[in-house]
C-alpha cells in the first residue's frame, strides 16, 4: 500500500506554489433569510445580535489569519469558522422555534463557504457503507486532506474565476480518487465511488 506521507505529498505538489494574500469575502446576507422567515420583534432583535457577534469573531478569525503573513492557513480558518457557524446554530436554537430553526441551518448551510472536502458525515458513511478497514480509512482521510491543501493552495491562481477554480478542482479530484484507488480493494473501491458519485465542485460564493 502506498504510504500515506506519499500520496500527501503527491497530491499537494500540484498546486501552485503562490502566497495567498487573503481576500475579504462578503460573508451572509442575513437580512435576506428575515424576508424570507416571519421573526417577532422580539425574535429578531435577538437574531441580529447573535448573527452581528458572529459576523464579528469570524471578521477577526480572517484578520487573525491575514496578520500572520505569508501564505493564509485557509484550512485552519475554515475550521474555525465551521466551530462559529455550530456555535451560532446552539445560541440560534434558544430564539427561533422548531421550524425556523430548520430554516436558519437550511439558510447557513446554503450560504456559507464550505471547506473543499469530504465532510466529516460523508467520511463516516465511506468508512461504513464501503466497510473499509483502519487503514484503508487512513489513507482516505490523508488523500482528502491533500486534496484540500492543494485545491486552497492554488486559491491565488484561480480566484476570482469560477471555472478555472472548477478546472483545479477535478483535477485535484482525480488525484484524491487515484490516491484512494491504489489503497483499496477493487470492491471498497466501487463501494466508495458509489458513495462519492454525486460530489460535485461547487462555485465559489
Amino acid at each position: 500500500m502506498k504510504s500515506i506521507k506519499t500520496i500527501f505529498f503527491a497530491l499537494a505538489l500540484g498546486a501552485a506554489a503562490v502566497s495567498c494574500s487573503g481576500d475579504k469575502k462578503k460573508g451572509i446576507d442575513y437580512n435576506q433569510f428575515k424576508t424570507e422567515v416571519k421573526l417577532t420583534a422580539e425574535q429578531e432583535k435577538s437574531f441580529n445580535e447573535i448573527t452581528a457577534k458572529y459576523q464579528q469573531l469570524q471578521e477577526q478569525n480572517f484578520q487573525a489569519a491575514k496578520a500572520q503573513g505569508g501564505n493564509m492557513d485557509r484550512i485552519a480558518l475554515g475550521i474555525k469558522n465551521e466551530e462559529l457557524r455550530a456555535q451560532q446554530s446552539i445560541e440560534m436554537a434558544t430564539v427561533l422555534d422548531g421550524p425556523q430553526m430548520e430554516k436558519f441551518n437550511k439558510f447557513v448551510d446554503e450560504n456559507s463557504r464550505k471547506r473543499p472536502r469530504y465532510d466529516n458525515a460523508l467520511l463516516e458513511r465511506i468508512k461504513t457503507e464501503a466497510q473499509l478497514s483502519e487503514d484503508e480509512f487512513k489513507v482516505v482521510n490523508a488523500a482528502n486532506d491533500a486534496f484540500e491543501k492543494a485545491f486552497n493552495d492554488a486559491h491565488d491562481v484561480y480566484h476570482g474565476n469560477n471555472d478555472l477554480a472548477k478546472e483545479y478542482w477535478e483535477k485535484f479530484d482525480t488525484q484524491r480518487k487515484a490516491a484512494i484507488q491504489k489503497a483499496l480493494s477493487p470492491e471498497h473501491y466501487m463501494k466508495f465511488e458509489a458513495i462519492v458519485k454525486d460530489v460535485q465542485f461547487k462555485g465559489r460564493k
